[in-house]
Protein backbone atom coordinates (compact mmCIF):
# COMPACT_ATOMS: atom_id res chain seq x y z
CA UNK A 1 0.00 0.00 0.00
CA UNK A 2 1.11 3.29 -0.43
CA UNK A 3 0.69 5.93 1.77
CA UNK A 4 -1.96 7.66 3.25
CA UNK A 5 -0.88 10.58 5.22
CA UNK A 6 0.17 13.12 2.49
CA UNK A 7 0.70 16.22 2.12
CA UNK A 8 -1.75 18.55 -0.13
CA UNK A 9 0.44 21.41 -1.76
CA UNK A 10 -1.15 24.60 -2.55
CA UNK A 11 -1.45 25.57 -6.34
CA UNK A 12 1.78 27.54 -7.19
CA UNK A 13 2.50 30.65 -9.09
CA UNK A 14 3.97 29.74 -12.34
CA UNK A 15 6.08 31.37 -13.92
CA UNK A 16 7.83 31.07 -17.91
CA UNK A 17 8.15 27.45 -18.55
CA UNK A 18 11.60 25.82 -18.64
CA UNK A 19 13.46 24.07 -21.61
CA UNK A 20 12.52 20.83 -22.16
CA UNK A 21 13.74 18.94 -25.08
CA UNK A 22 13.04 15.53 -24.34
CA UNK A 23 11.01 14.18 -27.67
CA UNK A 24 9.63 11.36 -25.49
CA UNK A 25 8.25 11.57 -21.77
CA UNK A 26 6.78 8.92 -19.20
CA UNK A 27 4.87 9.91 -16.34
CA UNK A 28 4.44 7.83 -13.47
CA UNK A 29 2.04 8.19 -10.52
CA UNK A 30 1.76 6.73 -7.37
CA UNK A 31 -0.82 6.68 -4.58
CA UNK A 32 -0.72 10.64 -3.10
CA UNK A 33 -3.19 12.91 -2.35
CA UNK A 34 -0.64 14.97 -4.92
CA UNK A 35 -1.95 12.68 -7.71
CA UNK A 36 -4.73 14.71 -7.80
CA UNK A 37 -3.34 17.49 -9.36
CA UNK A 38 -1.97 15.36 -12.08
CA UNK A 39 -4.72 16.76 -14.71
CA UNK A 40 -3.86 20.14 -14.10
CA UNK A 41 -0.29 19.52 -14.35
CA UNK A 42 -0.91 17.82 -17.60
CA UNK A 43 -2.60 20.29 -18.81
CA UNK A 44 0.13 22.90 -17.96
CA UNK A 45 2.80 20.77 -19.97
CA UNK A 46 0.83 20.52 -23.15
CA UNK A 47 -0.04 24.03 -23.40
CA UNK A 48 3.65 25.05 -22.89
CA UNK A 49 5.50 21.70 -24.60
CA UNK A 50 2.67 20.41 -27.53
CA UNK A 51 5.73 18.49 -29.24
CA UNK A 52 6.78 15.81 -27.09
CA UNK A 53 5.21 12.49 -26.77
CA UNK A 54 3.58 11.77 -23.33
CA UNK A 55 2.26 8.90 -21.73
CA UNK A 56 1.28 8.22 -17.97
CA UNK A 57 1.39 5.14 -16.28
CA UNK A 58 -0.48 5.30 -12.46
CA UNK A 59 -0.41 2.56 -9.78
CA UNK A 60 -3.88 1.35 -8.45
CA UNK A 61 -3.49 3.60 -4.91
CA UNK A 62 -2.71 6.75 -6.92
CA UNK A 63 -6.53 5.40 -8.28
CA UNK A 64 -7.81 7.18 -5.09
CA UNK A 65 -7.14 10.62 -6.13
CA UNK A 66 -7.45 10.84 -9.86
CA UNK A 67 -9.00 8.53 -12.19
CA UNK A 68 -7.47 7.11 -15.22
CA UNK A 69 -10.64 8.29 -17.19
CA UNK A 70 -9.88 11.85 -16.31
CA UNK A 71 -6.06 11.57 -17.39
CA UNK A 72 -6.40 9.28 -20.85
CA UNK A 73 -8.34 12.72 -22.80
CA UNK A 74 -5.38 14.79 -21.65
CA UNK A 75 -3.01 12.75 -23.76
CA UNK A 76 -4.84 11.15 -26.13
CA UNK A 77 -4.28 7.13 -25.56
CA UNK A 78 -5.00 4.90 -22.70
CA UNK A 79 -3.59 5.27 -19.09
CA UNK A 80 -2.64 1.63 -17.91
CA UNK A 81 -2.17 0.79 -14.30
CA UNK A 82 1.16 -0.30 -13.20
CA UNK A 83 0.20 -4.02 -13.16
CA UNK A 84 1.33 -7.59 -14.22
CA UNK A 85 -1.26 -9.19 -17.20
CA UNK A 86 -3.33 -11.50 -15.62
CA UNK A 87 -3.63 -13.36 -19.09
CA UNK A 88 -0.60 -15.78 -20.14
CA UNK A 89 1.16 -14.98 -23.73
CA UNK A 90 -0.48 -10.57 -22.69
CA UNK A 91 1.40 -7.88 -23.71
CA UNK A 92 4.04 -7.41 -20.90
CA UNK A 93 4.99 -3.74 -21.05
CA UNK A 94 7.93 -3.10 -18.77
CA UNK A 95 10.78 -3.94 -20.92
CA UNK A 96 8.61 -0.67 -23.81
CA UNK A 97 8.28 1.43 -20.22
CA UNK A 98 12.21 0.75 -20.09
CA UNK A 99 13.29 1.42 -23.76
CA UNK A 100 10.90 4.23 -25.02
CA UNK A 101 11.03 7.27 -22.78
CA UNK A 102 14.27 9.68 -23.12
CA UNK A 103 12.74 10.64 -20.13
CA UNK A 104 10.62 10.01 -17.17
CA UNK A 105 9.20 11.83 -14.17
CA UNK A 106 7.79 9.85 -10.88
CA UNK A 107 4.97 12.25 -9.68
CA UNK A 108 4.33 11.70 -7.36
CA UNK A 109 6.71 9.60 -5.59
CA UNK A 110 5.22 8.09 -1.80
CA UNK A 111 7.11 7.27 1.03
CA UNK A 112 6.59 3.55 0.18
CA UNK A 113 7.39 3.81 -3.32
CA UNK A 114 10.81 5.87 -2.27
CA UNK A 115 11.90 2.83 0.02
CA UNK A 116 11.04 -0.09 -2.85
CA UNK A 117 12.78 2.02 -5.67
CA UNK A 118 15.95 2.67 -3.77
CA UNK A 119 16.10 -1.38 -2.48
CA UNK A 120 15.61 -2.26 -6.19
CA UNK A 121 12.16 -3.70 -6.08
CA UNK A 122 11.28 -4.83 -9.22
CA UNK A 123 7.41 -6.00 -8.92
CA UNK A 124 5.79 -4.23 -11.02
CA UNK A 125 5.91 -3.39 -14.47
CA UNK A 126 7.09 0.50 -13.88
CA UNK A 127 9.35 -0.34 -11.12
CA UNK A 128 11.39 -3.27 -13.41
CA UNK A 129 11.84 -0.58 -15.63
CA UNK A 130 12.72 1.91 -12.99
CA UNK A 131 15.90 -0.27 -12.32
CA UNK A 132 17.10 -1.02 -15.72
CA UNK A 133 16.42 1.86 -17.69
CA UNK A 134 18.88 4.40 -19.44
CA UNK A 135 16.45 7.43 -19.42
CA UNK A 136 16.99 10.04 -17.32
CA UNK A 137 14.81 10.34 -14.55
CA UNK A 138 13.34 13.03 -12.06
CA UNK A 139 11.74 12.16 -8.81
CA UNK A 140 9.16 14.11 -6.96
CA UNK A 141 8.96 13.05 -3.30
CA UNK A 142 5.75 13.77 -1.23
CA UNK A 143 6.27 12.68 2.68
CA UNK A 144 4.37 12.95 5.67
CA UNK A 145 5.21 15.35 8.59
CA UNK A 146 7.88 14.35 9.81
CA UNK A 147 9.14 11.64 7.13
CA UNK A 148 11.80 14.04 6.04
CA UNK A 149 13.58 13.13 9.33
CA UNK A 150 13.23 9.68 8.97
CA UNK A 151 16.68 8.15 8.59
CA UNK A 152 16.17 5.38 6.91
CA UNK A 153 14.30 7.73 3.93
CA UNK A 154 16.89 10.08 3.78
CA UNK A 155 18.83 7.18 3.29
CA UNK A 156 16.64 5.85 0.46
CA UNK A 157 17.08 9.48 -1.37
CA UNK A 158 20.36 9.42 -1.23
CA UNK A 159 20.95 5.86 -2.68
CA UNK A 160 18.25 7.38 -5.63
CA UNK A 161 20.42 10.60 -5.70
CA UNK A 162 23.49 8.44 -6.04
CA UNK A 163 22.42 6.79 -9.49
CA UNK A 164 23.54 8.89 -12.48
CA UNK A 165 20.72 8.91 -14.08
CA UNK A 166 18.53 9.81 -11.29
CA UNK A 167 17.58 13.52 -10.09
CA UNK A 168 15.92 13.73 -6.81
CA UNK A 169 13.94 16.95 -6.92
CA UNK A 170 13.29 17.88 -2.76
CA UNK A 171 9.44 18.34 -1.86
CA UNK A 172 8.36 21.60 -0.72
CA UNK A 173 6.51 22.54 2.53
CA UNK A 174 2.74 21.70 2.09
CA UNK A 175 0.00 20.77 4.58
CA UNK A 176 -0.90 17.77 6.06
CA UNK A 177 -4.56 16.16 4.76
CA UNK A 178 -4.50 14.40 7.41
CA UNK A 179 -3.86 16.96 10.32
CA UNK A 180 -4.69 20.07 8.65
CA UNK A 181 -1.42 21.73 9.68
CA UNK A 182 1.66 22.52 8.38
CA UNK A 183 4.79 20.54 8.81
CA UNK A 184 4.53 18.29 5.28
CA UNK A 185 6.54 18.15 2.50
CA UNK A 186 4.32 18.54 -0.75
CA UNK A 187 5.80 17.26 -4.68
CA UNK A 188 7.63 20.17 -5.60
CA UNK A 189 5.52 21.81 -8.49
CA UNK A 190 6.36 20.52 -12.15
CA UNK A 191 7.75 22.96 -13.43
CA UNK A 192 10.84 23.10 -11.00
CA UNK A 193 10.50 18.83 -11.73
CA UNK A 194 11.40 19.32 -15.70
CA UNK A 195 13.87 22.19 -14.68
CA UNK A 196 16.00 19.68 -12.72
CA UNK A 197 15.27 17.20 -15.44
CA UNK A 198 16.45 18.74 -18.16
CA UNK A 199 19.79 19.57 -16.54
CA UNK A 200 19.94 15.99 -15.22
CA UNK A 201 20.04 15.19 -19.66
CA UNK A 202 22.50 17.59 -20.15
CA UNK A 203 25.06 15.97 -17.84
CA UNK A 204 24.38 12.97 -18.94
CA UNK A 205 24.79 14.04 -22.69
CA UNK A 206 28.15 15.58 -21.58
CA UNK A 207 29.10 12.05 -19.41
CA UNK A 208 28.91 10.80 -22.64
CA UNK A 209 30.82 12.88 -24.71
CA UNK A 210 33.71 12.87 -22.22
Amino acid sequence: MDDHDQTSPGMPALGPPPPFTADRLLLFGTGSLAAALLPFWINWFRNFYPEPDLRIVITRSAERFVSRGALAPLIGRDVPLDTWPEHPGADVPHVRYAEWPDAIVVYPATMHFIARFALGFADTPMLAALQCTTAAIAVAPTLPPGGENNPVTQRHLKDLGDRPNIEVVPPVPGRSASSARGGGNAAPPLPAVLDRLERLRSRIREDGRA
